[in-house]
């Protein structure tokens, strides 16, 4: 699947999730990228019905020009060349007419009218296809560029119109739960915040624990603390971070707990940013059981979007506080295991763990989640009018 980055706004090719859609043959996906086998020199629609090449031959290429660019030639089985489907084409005008008029007063009526769709339609295909409502897809871009411009160095004020807010207040109120933070304080790098940290050994590597006094704002798993210490560091680069071994003990005490197999529930506060779809995602990972899985389909039509699965893989990916989102849980539909932010052998010896189902499985943590005080923001709700 093509992917555009909502941080960067650049576009990215999950592979995994392509290969999969390739190997499942699944039709849904024509239209949004085609595959390339090295071998024969040519390329593919996902649903070709040819026999599946190696993994290590196939490349994935958004378009049939960019695979013809690089020297392949369309195969004659499945014409790549006419698998655009009518609904993929029908979104990418709806799409492109939101990001040229993101400081409007768009509705669904108005979106409707451009495409020949009445609103209640236009929404129900906007949503299957996209995984998010035209709304929530407007205050995705919103974000995009405002953050964008942020990080050129543009002014706050200049910056908030240029992305489409109408006024300071529409996006200071919508701030905290885009960004994390005030505008002024992500333009910094998270200058103005303070972060505590501490990193600890654990079973499956080192781990660090970051907290801002709304909550957690960071669970990573890696090789050495240094490396971790960095990445936060780069993540947070004006954010005054402080080793605070004591204080954050309760966290590292409660996550010693899930990995010694002692407790499997976490109650605890988090700080993270999200758009609205990878809100969503996050709250449907966390009402998987301890000790089961999910496939990506599966998550994706829990949330109501069965047509964003690849987007589900998306949101997966950029999880931030591993465990207490339990993005592990989330398997292929063949049940074999797929890409996880901190190593794949990391999440086999999570789900391992997660087999033996420990006695104390309901243990709640209010004793950690008393010691920071905040509470989860309630998922943003969606409504007809896109201003």
């Amino acid at each position: 699947m093509v992917h555009e980055d909502l941080e960067t706004g650049l576009t990215m090719m999950n592979d995994d999730a392509n290969w999969q859609a390739v190997l499942e043959r699944d039709r849904r996906s024509d239209g949004r990228f085609i595959f390339a086998v090295s071998t024969t020199g040519i390329y593919c629609r996902p649903s070709c019905p040819a026999r599946r090449p190696r993994r290590d031959r196939v490349r994935f290429f958004s378009s049939t020009l960019d695979a013809e660019r690089a020297g392949y030639r369309p195969c004659r089985r499945c014409n790549p060349h006419d698998s655009v489907a009518p609904e993929v084409v029908l979104v990418q005008q709806v799409c492109t007419y939101i990001d040229e008029h993101l400081d409007g007063g768009v509705t669904l009526t108005t979106l409707g009218a451009q495409v020949g769709y009445s609103p209640y339609h236009l929404q129900r295909l906007f949503k299957r296809m996209i995984g998010l409502t035209p709304l929530q897809y407007a205050n995705d871009r919103r974000a995009s560029r405002l953050k964008a411009q942020l990080k050129e160095g543009q002014p706050v004020t200049g910056a908030l119109y240029d992305a489409g807010y109408g006024s300071s207040s529409h996006l200071y109120t919508q701030a905290p739960a885009r960004l994390g933070m005030t505008p002024t304080n992500y333009q910094k790098g998270g200058a103005g915040m303070n972060i505590s940290y501490t990193t600890s050994k654990s079973p499956i590597g080192w781990l660090i624990v970051a907290t801002t006094e709304r909550g957690v704002c960071a669970v990573e798993f890696g090789d050495s603390a240094g490396v971790l210490e960095d990445a936060l560091q780069h993540e947070f680069p004006a954010a005054t971070l402080a080793k605070d071994d004591a204080a954050l003990q309760p966290f590292v005490e409660a996550i010693s707990r899930y990995l010694g197999g002692r407790t499997a529930a976490f109650d605890l506060p988090l700080d993270v940013r999200a758009t609205a779809f990878q809100s969503r995602v996050w709250a449907a990972l966390r009402d998987i059981p301890y000790g089961d899985t999910r496939s990506y389909g599966q998550v994706a039509r829990a949330i109501g979007a069965p047509a964003a699965a690849r987007a589900v893989a998306q949101a997966c990916a950029g999880n931030p506080v591993a465990l207490l989102i339990p993005c592990h849980r989330v398997v292929r539909e063949n049940g074999a295991l797929s890409g996880y932010r901190w190593g794949v052998q990391r999440k086999r010896s999570l789900l391992n763990l997660e087999a033996q189902k420990p006695v104390s499985a309901a243990m709640r943590l209010d004793e950690v989640t008393d010691s920071v005080g905040a509470a989860r923001p309630e998922a943003e709700l969606a409504a007809a009018h896109l201003t």
